[in-house]
């Protein structure tokens, strides 16, 4: 079976870091660009920043920049997202996609990870 595994998640205080995983099960990340998402409560699957075919990081929130940082690991299939001096507004449910954009929705990737939760509170 064809997937992306996310983890990572959980309950971070601010200005703590986490580092999200997205493992590719039966096929090769390093064939796709890898970008994150973020979905707030009651808001879309925003876009954070993607990493293209050729390992350039492209920001699509201001809000990720100076914090965030994504990376790919081909020998593990794995792609990393890891975040820096977290914020309350950093809680959501985050999702990667084998897709490059604004907003992920239904329909418009090839795989996209069933998402892991961060929690940013004291």
């Amino acid at each position: 079976q064809q997937q992306l595994v996310e983890s990572g998640g959980g309950l971070v205080q601010p200005g703590g870091s986490l580092r999200l995983s997205c493992t590719a099960v039966g096929f090769t990340l390093e064939d796709y660009p890898v970008a994150w998402f973020r979905q707030g409560p009651g808001k879309e699957r925003e876009g954070i920043l993607c990493l293209t075919l050729s390992n350039d990081t492209t920001y699509i929130s201001d809000s990720a920049k100076g914090r965030f940082t994504v990376s790919r690991d081909p020998a593990r299939n794995t792609a990393y997202l890891q975040m820096n001096s977290l914020k309350a507004e950093d809680t959501g449910v985050y999702y990667c996609a084998t897709m490059c954009a604004k907003l992920l929705r239904e329909h418009e990737y090839e795989y996209c990870g069933q998402g892991t939760r961060v929690t940013v509170s004291s």
